[in-house]
């Protein structure tokens, strides 16, 4: 059995997210598990860049109200005690509502080869998430 502290809370890099967001690492697996989980905190209109996993992804949100949206999907309102599941190679983005704090567990897993995790797109516009909250 092993006890991990709690470490600082890491600040999303710009090139990943629009606005402040900040995660908390929960789990990373290491062999055999390559379990991923994250608590990932984000503040009024701060959102992802557009990406895909390559296992897929599931979101748990636990508080405030989100938006996630699939490429040429629909953008679909999240709350707490939703679960979204995107399938591998799924490219997506989620974040927080307009006027919101929205958190969420993020879990996914690594590929076990060399295929990265997660493979990082353009940013969501301004305008694209504006024309999501209408």
């Amino acid at each position: 059995m092993e006890i991990v502290p709690k470490q600082p809370s890491t600040k999303g890099p710009a090139e990943q997210f629009t606005g402040d967001v900040w995660f908390d690492v929960v789990a990373r697996g290491e062999r055999p598990s390559l379990v991923r989980v994250n608590t990932v905190r984000f503040a009024p209109g701060a959102r992802t860049a557009w990406h895909s996993h390559a296992v897929g992804q599931t979101l748990h949100v636990t508080d405030g109200i989100g938006l996630i949206q699939a490429r040429d999907g629909d953008v679909a309102m999240v709350r707490p005690g939703d679960t979204v599941h995107t399938p591998p190679g799924e490219w997506h983005w989620h974040g927080a509502a307009p006027g919101h704090f929205m958190i969420h567990t993020a879990i996914w897993e690594a590929a076990g080869d060399d295929t990265p995790e997660t493979t990082w797109g353009d940013h969501v516009t301004d305008d694209e998430y504006r024309a999501a909250w209408r």
